[in-house]
């Protein structure tokens, strides 16, 4: 399989937050940007695998700024990392100001995908070769979160998280 760079797999959404999408307080419903983040973490999973995705997990997710009904808002999406058959998708969420069009990072978020065949059968997908500091962070993070998360599932003894260990030795 041909190597990918997380840019090829690049997905990138912009909305206005309706006031249909808003609680009480007139900002956006977590649920509706979750939702808007799966839709687009799913699109950067099938542009890196070619392939049919399902959401396996969403990692991370950290609110940070509420966003207001009226905001511009973007949810920009990439593959950090792929492995077997997963993918893991990190994704940052802007809201723009309405004067000055400033963006300010409203939120992230880590999903992980799986690429699958038509019967739903897990496929292998491409590697992913990181090329700015960023993306090569993202990626070598990866599989410390990989590991943590089949650790805490039972899926992994904690004496073979290779990449945790070494965070402590």
């Amino acid at each position: 399989m041909q190597l990918k760079t997380p840019e090829q797999s690049k997905t990138i959404m912009t909305d206005l937050v309706l006031p249909s999408e808003t609680n009480p307080l007139n900002n956006l419903f977590g649920g509706e940007l979750l939702a808007r983040m799966d839709r687009a973490a799913s699109i950067a999973a099938r542009r890196h695998s070619r392939r049919i995705v399902v959401t396996a997990s969403v990692n991370h997710v950290e609110f940070t700024r509420s966003v207001p009904v009226g905001s511009v808002v973007t949810v920009e999406a990439k593959v950090s990392r792929a492995f077997r058959s997963s993918m893991e998708i990190y994704l940052d969420v802007w809201i723009e100001d309405r004067e000055s069009g400033l963006k300010t990072k409203a939120n992230e978020a880590i999903y992980t995908f799986v690429a699958v065949d038509e019967t739903g059968r897990p496929v292998e997908v491409p590697e992913i070769t990181p090329e700015t500091d960023l993306e090569k962070e993202r990626f070598k993070g990866a599989l410390r979160r990989k590991q943590l998360s089949l650790v805490l599932a039972g899926k992994m003894k904690p004496a073979d998280a290779t990449e945790l260990k070494a965070l402590f030795i």
